[in-house]
């Protein structure tokens, strides 16, 4: 426990750089972009001139890059991402409206990639180069091939218009009834998850079959053990390792892959949030939404870093 909160800690540590590089590299495009935070304030009331300089001299937008830049982080630090010039509303308060539904569903899509993958590298693995194996290569091939916003457009005419299980678009709260959001958050689940689904079985499959080639398995089963609790027991905790780091690679996708399928599906998350701002021009908006989702990358990866020491004590023994 000791050397997994050192190492934790380090880790942690090292974030710090790269947080601020995330911030710097987000600051430097923003400032390059066509998006004005003067004319977006006054958007459609045909401001003078001296009134443009006037909000660019009292918010700080006619500092040198340096200055603007680490206020810009100090604000941060303070939980302050600046004000949507559209509504005059602060931006953390936007995020923190829109960001809980993005989660929802990225985890959602997680969790459904995860059962799926497991179920059926596994039973490829087990049942390698025989139909099931054939069966599942092929579908996960399809998987990998298809991308997600179409997949969400052929749920949506099949599942939701022709067979009408489930709503087009839409959210209800889980708190309000939790049979209508699952109902509407089934369909972006699928659409987001799939394509991840079929790449981790694929991944789960080439592991699994790796250790079951090991001599360990086969002095195991020919002691007598049922081969299913080798698998679960020893197997599946050796073979594990690769596909973690692949998911927490996937999870950037998740949350990338989310902003297009809330845009398809109509759910008021980050990514309608951001791509209202992009259209109307409201260039603080924008910033704040995409470093939450930078930041949200970093920190679910830091998870998955200690779900891998959790279950690779080599490494931690390696590392401590």
């Amino acid at each position: 426990m000791v050397a997994i909160v050192r190492i934790l800690g380090r880790r942690i540590v090292l974030l710090v750089p790269l947080m601020l590089g995330i911030i710097l590299f987000v600051f430097v495009v923003m400032r390059f972009s066509d998006s004005d935070p003067a004319s977006a304030y006054f958007q459609g009331a045909n401001p003078t001139e001296q009134q443009l300089h006037d909000f660019r001299e009292r918010n700080g937008l006619l500092d040198p890059f340096p200055v603007r830049y680490f206020d810009f982080v100090g604000d941060l630090v303070r939980g302050d991402m600046g004000v949507s010039a559209l509504t005059r509303a602060p931006v953390v308060d936007q995020v923190t409206t829109a960001l809980p539904l993005t989660m929802q569903l990225t985890f959602l899509g997680l969790g459904i990639a995860v059962v799926l993958s497991l179920l059926g590298g596994v039973t490829a693995a087990i049942y390698r180069d025989r139909f099931p194996d054939q069966l599942i290569r092929v579908v996960s091939l399809t998987g990998v091939a298809a991308p997600g916003f179409w997949l969400a457009l052929l749920m949506i005419q099949y599942l939701a218009v022709d067979l009408g299980w489930f709503p087009t678009s839409g959210y209800v709260n889980p708190a309000d009834s939790f049979t209508g959001w699952l109902k509407t958050m089934t369909l972006p689940a699928l659409a987001l998850s799939l394509p991840v689904a079929a790449q981790l079985t694929r991944i789960v499959r080439t592991a699994v079959v790796e250790e079951l080639d090991k001599d360990y398995v086969r002095t195991a089963i020919g002691s007598g053990l049922p081969p299913v609790v080798v698998v679960g027991r020893n197997v599946l905790r050796n073979a594990l390792m690769n596909p973690l780091t692949v998911l927490g690679l996937r999870v950037g996708y998740l949350l990338g892959g989310a902003v297009v399928i809330e845009t398809i599906f109509n759910l008021p998350g980050m990514g309608k949030l951001m791509i209202d701002a992009v259209k109307n021009g409201d260039p603080a908006v924008v910033q704040g939404g995409v470093l939450t989702i930078a930041f949200g990358f970093v920190v679910v990866n830091l998870v998955i870093d200690i779900l891998y020491l959790l279950v690779n004590p080599r490494l931690r023994s390696a590392e401590a």
